[in-house]
């Protein structure tokens, strides 16, 4: 398995949090929903600071070097700020009441 995490610094950009989360509800959660080799996809935010990322989670270092849509960085007007990539050593579920991990979120509530 395969990380990668990416932050944008929304200061003086012109985007808000609260405006690219109609992004997530308008077409980002759908669009991702059907990408081969992402296991899960996880957007984050930091009001505070004005940073805006997502965390990927993927079957392989090969699946995560796809192309993928570059929207958020168009609606943004610049890449991330920064993008990591990790090896996953492990993982492991917790015990949830949750049926899915697909759905929750400031945006989707």
């Amino acid at each position: 398995m395969h990380a990668v995490v990416v932050w944008w610094d929304l200061a003086g950009s012109g985007r808000t949090i609260e405006g690219l989360r109609a992004f997530l509800r308008d077409e980002a959660v759908d669009r991702f929903a059907g990408t081969p080799g992402l296991v899960l996809k996880t957007w984050i935010s930091d009001a505070a600071a004005e940073r805006w990322g997502a965390l990927f989670l993927w079957e392989s270092a090969e699946a995560a070097a796809q192309p993928m849509p570059q929207r958020a960085a168009e609606l943004i007007g610049r890449p991330p700020t920064m993008r990591l990539a990790f090896d996953v050593e492990a993982t492991t579920e917790g015990v949830h009441t949750l049926a899915s991990l697909s759905g929750h979120g400031l945006a989707l509530a």
